[in-house]
């Protein structure tokens, strides 16, 4: 939780300085860019998150390395390396995404199903919840047929269970409370 919020704090500052050189997007880009290098590579992680490394070597090959990127996301990440949090480079991004995402106006929408939905019964869930939320929406879809019919949706932290899947665990839970109560 406290990684969060510093990672809240650093995304926020990384924000507020893309916005005045109007780079939001490309800022985030190339922040993303680099969280996913990092997690893509094996040395470059044990590199890039090593304590024992030389700081000052580090930052040069990090700068070499980055020296095409935005200044803000380059010198970002040279910071986590000079303040020793390169740990926090994926959360800083992922709070920076939805910062970022947020003050354009969207949020980010999931709905998984057990078969691929229609285009438009998809654009229909949609409508109805950006009606709903008053939003629009970054939708990401996804196959589950583990689910057995019907869909989940995520909204940022809330969940809405509409699949068969999710009305059996209701039940069988129901079941069980019933159960306790009779014993």
């Amino acid at each position: 939780m406290q990684n969060q919020t510093v990672a809240r704090r650093y995304a926020t500052a990384i924000l507020d300085l893309a916005r005045e050189r109007g780079a939001i997007e490309a800022v985030g880009r190339e922040l993303r860019a680099a969280a996913d290098a990092v997690r893509s590579d094996d040395d470059l992680r044990r590199f890039f998150t090593s304590p024992v490394i030389d700081r000052p070597a580090k930052s040069a090959a990090i700068a070499k390395a980055l020296a095409s990127f935005n200044e803000i996301a380059r010198h970002a990440v040279l910071l986590l390396v000079r303040k020793r949090r390169e740990a926090l480079l994926e959360p800083i991004v992922s709070e920076y995404e939805a910062l970022a995402l947020a003050e354009s106006g969207k949020a980010n929408l999931e709905i998984r199903s057990a078969r691929k939905l229609p285009a438009e019964e998809l654009e229909r869930i949609v409508t109805r919840l950006s009606r709903v939320y008053g939003k629009t929406f970054v939708v990401k879809t996804a196959i589950d047929p583990a689910l057995l019919g019907g869909v989940r949706i995520s909204l940022n932290d809330r969940r809405i269970d509409g699949s068969i899947a999710g009305r059996l665990d209701e039940f069988a839970r129901e079941l069980h409370r019933q159960k306790e109560l009779s014993a």
